[in-house]
């Protein structure tokens, strides 16, 4: 089976062989490739029953399992955009999402029912078009979408995309748009991506799910999977033993991970280590956010030459760094994939020769992107076909990029993006606060926390009770991840004459004697 070369595509494996087992979902029920086609199929009837068409959008407010993967499916051959929304939002921000992205159709686990259902009832969502996985008030359930529809190949099957939200500068989230091809799915080479990884079609791999689905990069990881024939098992609640006994009982052979997993790996009882065999994990890939070299070199330790790193934006483009480029050259975060280049521009827009310090470009060769509905920020920050995220880097001379700082201001936490605009826009809403930052400081989990620094409106004093009103206050407004957990007072916030804040000299000293770069 390892030199089998696969039919392009889930649909074509599916027809071609419908009894292999293709998922496993977090309970073990495991799900042959012809049931899940089947499902996909009646989905799509179903929603174009309800009205979507080559184009439109539909969200998932879905933990990880079968119906997420269907949705993924279903939207890829159909034509349709798949909108994935972060589960732990408030209904006001899936709100802004299902709104922005014009969604007509939103798919919700009754496990998110009331932040679904504040969600729909703010976007105006009629009731036909709500449905839900398990019993939520106001919603379909989910079997009525599929109930009765053909589980025959759909007409006009034509490749559609996912559209995820990223945050911006603004505090609010912009849809990642790509423009769909009209090609047929499988004209299109879907799992290629992995190939990056040296990851091959077949070749008795299976690819573990340790992250939630709505992430960029674990929807992508698992799709891709999917289209070389590689069957998935599905986690939904992620601990570190569950993960070492799925790689052992399942002999699982690659997975995406940040590295606040392997900090919690690395924590258990060394006995609870020895229960479980990961030798048949063959690419451990991380990224999403910085990982410390002492917990990079203990997972090589322990793991071996699987762990692997890559640097990359939802955007696309991006780098990748074996085991042996990062203890050749440690710190790395690799060299450019080969669909995309990776270039230093100074301020001005020069390109940098190798070891001069500026601002990470990437260029994708599969083709570009826009914000939705945001012109200038489609615009803003690119050169000629490069784009940034607003890292700041250094390529050597062999090609390898070395981070020196990330994204301004953004706070990385578990491996999530968190920015600071939107937390201190919440802040600022508040009667009693005049002036507000946001920005992350160390956490030994997590990488980094989100801390609050505030300047009192006129009349109100710094204390322990005006603390705990406006973080209160913080909890109605956003999601868990996104909230301060601590807050401290300034008499003036640091701001030069034209209004700039001054965050690094707020930052500093929490950082003092840790290894982040400032």
């Amino acid at each position: 089976m390892t030199e089998q070369q696969p039919p392009n595509g889930f649909w074509a494996q599916a027809a071609a062989d419908p009894d292999r087992t293709i998922l496993i979902a977090p309970e073990g029920e495991k799900w042959s490739a012809g049931q899940l086609h089947a499902e996909v199929n009646q989905l799509v009837h179903g929603l174009r029953a309800a009205g979507l068409e080559r184009g439109d959008a539909f969200a998932v407010v879905l933990p990880n399992g079968v119906e997420f993967l269907t949705a993924y499916l279903a939207a890829s051959q159909a034509g349709f955009y798949l909108v994935p929304v972060n589960h732990h939002l408030t209904g006001p921000e899936i709100s802004w999402i299902v709104s922005d992205s014009a969604a007509k159709v939103l798919l919700a686990h009754e496990r998110f029912a009331a932040q679904a259902t504040a969600a729909a009832d703010e976007a105006h969502l009629p009731a036909s078009h709500r449905y839900a996985v398990g019993e939520v008030p106001g919603f379909r359930p989910y079997r009525q979408l599929l109930a009765g529809q053909s589980e025959s190949v759909p007409a006009d099957r034509t490749l559609g995309w996912v559209m995820n939200y990223t945050s911006g500068t603004t505090g609010r989230p912009r849809g990642i748009r790509r423009p769909l091809s009209g090609k047929l799915p499988e004209e299109s080479y879907l799992g290629g991506f992995l190939g990056i990884f040296g990851i091959k079609p077949f070749d008795d791999n299976v690819h573990l799910v340790c992250s939630p689905l709505y992430h960029t990069a674990v929807l992508q990881f698992a799709g891709a999977a999917l289209h070389i024939g590689h069957p998935l098992v599905l986690m939904d609640k992620w601990t570190p033993q569950d993960m070492l006994r799925l790689i052992d009982s399942h002999r699982c052979t690659h997975t995406h991970m940040v590295p606040t997993q392997f900090h919690r790996l690395l924590a258990l009882p060394d006995e609870t280590k020895q229960l479980y065999d990961v030798t048949p994990m063959r690419h451990a890939i991380h990224g999403a956010a910085p990982c410390p070299e002492h917990v990079k070199r203990a997972m090589i330790d322990w793991w071996g030459s699987c762990v692997e790193e890559y640097y990359a934006a939802s955007e696309g483009g991006g780098a990748f760094a074996t085991a042996e480029d990062w203890l050749k050259k440690p710190g790395t975060v690799g060299k450019a994939w080969p669909i995309s280049e990776l270039a230093i521009f100074d301020d001005e827009g020069n390109r940098l020769p190798p070891g001069q310090l500026g601002t990470v470009y990437l260029k994708m060769s599969t083709g570009g992107f826009s914000y939705h509905k945001d012109e200038a920020k489609t615009r803003k920050n690119r050169i000629g076909g490069f784009f940034t995220v607003g890292d700041l880097g250094i390529l050597d001379e062999d090609g390898y990029l070395f981070l020196r700082d990330r994204k301004i201001d953004m706070i990385i936490s578990g491996g999530v993006n968190i920015y600071p605009a939107e937390i201190e826009a919440a802040l600022l809403a508040h009667p009693a606060v005049a002036d507000a930052a946001a920005f992350g400081i160390p956490h030994s989990d997590w990488g980094e926390e989100v801390k609050a620094v505030i300047e009192p409106a006129e009349g109100r004093e710094p204390s322990d009770e005006l603390a705990a009103e406006v973080l209160a206050h913080c909890e109605r407004q956003l999601a868990g991840f996104k909230r301060p957990k601590t807050l401290d007072f300034i008499d003036t916030m640091p701001r030069d004459p034209n209004g700039k804040l001054y965050k690094r000299r707020l930052r500093e000293p929490y950082w003092e004697g840790h290894d982040r770069p400032l």
